[in-house]
Order: C-alpha cells, then sequence, then structure tokens
C-alpha cells in the first residue's frame, strides 16, 4: 500500500483522512491531543490497530504541549489529554491499552527530568507503531494457513493497511495468501452506514490487483446460502475473556447466517484487542454514533426530517459462532475461555 495511514513529522501527526476516501487522497495534520482526539473520534483514521497508534502519538503531542509546565502541571496536562483520547471511542479496546501503555511509561520515568521523559515517550510511541506492523505481517502469516487454494473469502468493513500502521490484520491474511500464490477471490460488504466496504477496502483490493467483488450487505445471505462462500474474515475491535467480539455492525449477523450454512467464521486480531479483564461480550460499551450517518449520504439527505434514527457502531459476535481467532501468537480455538488464557501476556 503505497499511502501511509499515520505519519508522525516535525511534531505533527499526519493522518491520511479516510473520510474522504477513494474519491480524494487528503491527509490531516494534528498539532495537539486535541486534533488528535477529534480525528479519532470523526473516523479520520479509524481501524482498532490504527487508532491504538494514534491515541499513543496523541499522548506525546500532548507531553509536548505541556513540557513548559511544571512538573506537576505536566503530569496532570497529560492524564487529562489521555482521558479525552480514551473517551473518543469507547468500543476499541486497542485506545485504552496504547493511552495506559503510554502513561505507565510516564509514571515509570516520574523522577527524570522532562526533557528525557520526552525522549522515552518518543522513541515508546515509535515502538508502538513498528511493533504493529511487525504484528500484523506475522498474524498473516498464521492466518494464511487457514486459506484454502481458490477461495471463496467474505469480508465486512475495512481491515487491511488503512485500518492499521500498515499491512492489515484480515485484510492481511488476504494480502499474505494473494502474495504466497494462491487463487482467491473476495467479496466486500459495503458496509453499511459509513461504506467502509465499498470505499477502503475495495479501493485496497484493487491497488494490490487482488480479485474482488463489491457487494451490498444483504446479499451476503445469499452468498452463504449458495455455498459460493467457503470462509468468512473479519476483525474486532475488542473481544473478551471468553470470545465474544466487537465488531463493525453487521458482523453478528454474517457469523448467524454462516453458523447455519456451516461456513468457518474467523476473527481476526492482535492479542492488543482481547480486554483480558473482561469475562464476557455483555459487558463491552457500544458506541452510538450520529444519526445524519444514517439519513443523510455525503451530505445529502435521504430519509425524511426527525425520523427516529438507532446506529450503533458495533455489534456482538457471540464465541459460538466462531470457529478460530487469530492472532500474531497463533490461532485460538474454542474453548475460547481456556485457550485465550494461554496468551495472554504476563503484564495483561
Amino acid at each position: 500500500m503505497p499511502l501511509k495511514t499515520i505519519n508522525f513529522q516535525d511534531n505533527k501527526l499526519i493522518l491520511l483522512d479516510q473520510r474522504r476516501l477513494p474519491l480524494e487522497i487528503s491527509f490531516f495534520q494534528a498539532e495537539n491531543y486535541q486534533d488528535t482526539a477529534f480525528a479519532i473520534k470523526d473516523m479520520v483514521v479509524r481501524g482498532a490497530p490504527a487508532i491504538g497508534a494514534t491515541a499513543a502519538y496523541g499522548v506525546y503531542l500532548a507531553a509536548l504541549e505541556f513540557k513548559n509546565k511544571s512538573k506537576d502541571e505536566f503530569f496532570q496536562g497529560i492524564i487529562s489529554a489521555g482521558e479525552t483520547l480514551k473517551s473518543a471511542r469507547p468500543t476499541a479496546v486497542n485506545l485504552k491499552w496504547a493511552v495506559n501503555g503510554m502513561l505507565k511509561i510516564l509514571f515509570k520515568n516520574r523522577e527524570k527530568t522532562t526533557e528525557e521523559i520526552l525522549t522515552i515517550l518518543k522513541t515508546s510511541v515509535h515502538e508502538v507503531a513498528r511493533e504493529d506492523i511487525e504484528i500484523n505481517k506475522k498474524i498473516a502469516e498464521n492466518g494464511n494457513e487457514l486459506i484454502p487454494d481458490k477461495a471463496n473469502i467474505l469480508t465486512h468493513c475495512n481491515t487491511g493497511a488503512l485500518a492499521t500502521v500498515d499491512y492489515g490484520t484480515a485484510l492481511g491474511v488476504i494480502r499474505k495468501a494473494f502474495s504466497s500464490g494462491k487463487t482467491i477471490h473476495v467479496y466486500i460488504d459495503e458496509t453499511r452506514p459509513r461504506l467502509q466496504g465499498a470505499r477502503l477496502t475495495a479501493f485496497e483490493l484493487q491497488n494490490m490487483e487482488i480479485p474482488c467483488t463489491l457487494i451490498v450487505d444483504s446479499v451476503a445471505a445469499v452468498l452463504l446460502r449458495d455455498g459460493k462462500i467457503d470462509l468468512v474474515l473479519v476483525g474486532a475491535d475488542r473481544i473478551a475473556n471468553n470470545g465474544d467480539t466487537a465488531n463493525k455492525i453487521g458482523t453478528y449477523m454474517l457469523s448467524e447466517i454462516s453458523q447455519r450454512f456451516n461456513v468457518p467464521f474467523y476473527v481476526v486480531a492482535p492479542t492488543s484487542t482481547i480486554d483480558f479483564c473482561l469475562p464476557t461480550g455483555e459487558e463491552i460499551e457500544i458506541e452510538e454514533r450520529d444519526p445524519e450517518e444514517i439519513t443523510h449520504i455525503e451530505g445529502k439527505q435521504i430519509a425524511p426530517a426527525n425520523v427516529k434514527t438507532y446506529n450503533p457502531a458495533f455489534d456482538i459476535t457471540p464465541a459460538q459462532n466462531i470457529t478460530a481467532i487469530v492472532t500474531e501468537n497463533g490461532i485460538i480455538k474454542p474453548p475460547f475461555k481456556d485457550n485465550i488464557q494461554k496468551i495472554k501476556p504476563s503484564l495483561a
């Protein structure tokens, strides 16, 4: 993918503006943590891994903003910025993970000078971005084991390089399968209401010359019923300790239909997306977004004025509908409650 989702230069965070793709390639410049929080909330940047890395850079921008304050004000300013960043999109656990990780480094080094802390935070945030790319490539290698040659794959939303620092999660698996010489074809759900499948996944797959077909969301059931889909690959924004998974709205529906027609349903995500402290998906906070996302398209009203709306950004796929969860640490199979614990990081 020639376009960089996230770039940091001259103490500014440069984000590929995904609200404009694929018709316009433009960049959003975040100069402080407030700009960063807006970029996350307004979906300039989206996808759990990319949100996490962006939020980590937001913490560093806050540190730059408060560097000339007293030590106490410096720390309090960064802590407050962290809370603002974490509230931008509450469902994606990577956001919380990244911010808390940066704050942990901050407190670990609190006896050092402000300049020393800034240097440590900068090194740490660049490491978060670098690790994301390496993790995604390892996920892709593991997931490729599940992809048969001549597979027809259904995917939902966008899980490629655009949803990460680079390479991708579920789309990274597809990318790896194609580059390894397998003949594959991808069906892309348009993914209402923000059309991440139509705008972003189709854009990425065409750029990589991977054979693909765009469908409206409601076509997926027919393809699954008619045996035209060999497997489903989706990403995740939060995975509970029992395997329940929050992902883009519409994922649960796909999992139910896949279950009915015995089509393997795989969730692909880094271990940072697993919330080891969350027993089940029932505890996951589901973000509800602006009604205008479903009453308007590109600013043009398509629904009656003042119609009541319900616009959750995510839904919960129960663990029993998931065939396996692909991570950088291996492929997790049921029983998830037991096997997720086996890859739990020592400091989780």
